[in-house]
């Protein structure tokens, strides 16, 4: 067991909706994963999206999360279900930024919790869901920018084949964590 330094977002104390995708069936593998709706970062991603938060906040906007951490053992599931993507990080030979903790896929909604648009749906493995796709019109692609510099002004770089996917920089120095190393097991 790692010591993980994962903190679990609680919307009592920070002003996001979290929607977890993978505590659903509403996913591109189309099954629960998670058997709980909790999101966890690490304490340094965390500290980022709290600017991110502050950010979309005096903009009059708030962060909508489907995901944050994902233990090792889930993106396994995810990649067999999807092997040799670019949507899907191998666990064991890739960068699998979800499962150490540092990245996190999430919109921006409006004051009444309206999501904006993004052109495409969370977890759509269409060239339009690319951050920087043509193949949108130009209101989706101003409301991508704008999540964009929300979440590189807090400190999060993006990933260039989908708008809700952020992470931070220099992946290597957190380590790939499993479903044990995390403060509540979700699996």
């Amino acid at each position: 067991m790692i010591k993980s330094d994962l903190i679990i977002i609680d919307t009592a104390k920070l002003d996001v909706i979290l929607d977890v995708k993978y505590a659903t069936n509403d996913n591109f593998v189309g099954t629960q994963i998670y058997q709980k709706p909790v999101v966890m970062l690490h304490i340094n991603a965390y500290q980022a999206l709290e600017k991110a938060v502050e950010s979309a906040s005096r903009m009059g906007y708030k962060l909508k999360i489907f995901d944050g951490f994902r233990p090792f053992e889930a993106q396994k599931l995810m990649y067999d279900a999807f092997p040799g993507s670019n949507y899907v990080s191998d666990p064991d030979n890739g960068i699998a930024t979800h499962t150490r903790g540092i990245a996190i896929d999430l919109t921006l909604v409006d004051q009444n919790n309206n999501e904006l648009d993004m052109g495409t749906a969370f977890d759509s493995f269409e060239e339009s869901a690319h951050h920087t796709s043509f193949e949108v019109r130009d209101e989706v692609l101003k409301n991508r920018m704008l999540l964009l510099g929300i979440m590189t002004f807090a400190g999060f770089e993006f990933y260039k084949y989908e708008w809700w996917h952020y992470q931070l920089p220099n992946p290597y120095d957190y380590p790939k964590l499993h479903d044990n190393d995390a403060p509540i097991s979700i699996m």
